[in-house]
């Protein structure tokens, strides 16, 4: 059945979960789940763009991720740079955008120096962005948002009264995607249904799609699965219909 492009959603976040367990199923190091888990961004993000989605956010590396082994997160900090390498030209060619949300800074050196030339190689493309969620955590973000608010009234810069959730979400990271900022379905591989940190604000009236589909198992028909569910459901937003 072909998906009706006018109904896909503009902007698509995934918890690509389950490498792990896919590398542990075939007895390897859980580091080889996490190079296949690249290889799925690649078609997932072709995917999507064909599809005509406006943004696709995906949970790289979140703020907890730091507590895993060690030898598991410096593996993860290498992967940005397989990632490009082979990557970033199909991109330009798709006229993919690269971004991202979270505090990169915190990331090694050379992982921080190759996003940011991801993002600025492909700043003129005027596709879909590619937004990769890196050393994020939706309570550190709101957190963050909230302590910058607080030195804005402090300064005399905001009355108290004026603080609303609009203006919250301003301060959010992804206030930049103006009414694209929250996504219109959240999809989680691996059989796990819980959010785990994630645009825990931005999700609030988002469509949820879980799969017990690994990560490095998801391909563009499971994609197209997810996208066919959305489209048949009826977004309320918490009112009723007449």
């Amino acid at each position: 059945m072909a998906i009706d492009k006018e109904r896909v959603p503009k902007h698509v976040a995934i918890i690509m979960d389950g490498n792990g367990r896919w590398a542990k199923k075939r007895f390897l190091p859980r580091v080889a789940g996490h190079r296949k888990g690249v290889e799925t961004i690649k078609k997932v993000t072709i995917r999507a763009n064909e599809l005509g989605i406006k943004i696709l956010t995906v949970y790289a590396f979140s703020t907890e991720n730091w507590g895993r082994p060690q030898d598991e997160v410096n593996y993860l900090m290498k992967l940005p740079k397989d990632f490009f390498d082979s990557f970033l030209p199909e991109l330009i060619k798709n006229d993919v955008r690269v971004e991202w949300i979270g505090d990169i800074t915190a990331l090694p050196q050379k992982t921080y120096d190759i996003v940011v030339s991801a993002a600025e190689r492909t700043k003129h493309c005027q596709g879909m962005v590619l937004n990769f969620a890196l050393n994020y955590g939706a309570r550190q973000e709101i957190t963050d948002a909230v302590v910058e608010i607080a030195k804005a009234v402090s300064h005399h810069e905001l009355d108290v009264e004026s603080i609303s959730a609009e203006l919250i979400e301003s301060f959010l990271t992804t206030a930049r995607y103006g009414e694209l900022a929250a996504p219109d379905l959240l999809i989680r591989t691996s059989g796990e249904q819980r959010l785990s940190n994630f645009l825990l604000w931005q999700a609030a009236y988002s469509e949820f799609y879980f799969t017990d589909v690994l990560w490095p198992d998801f391909d563009s028909s499971h994609l197209d699965t997810a996208i066919e569910s959305y489209i048949q459901r009826d977004r309320r937003f918490g009112k009723v219909k007449g």
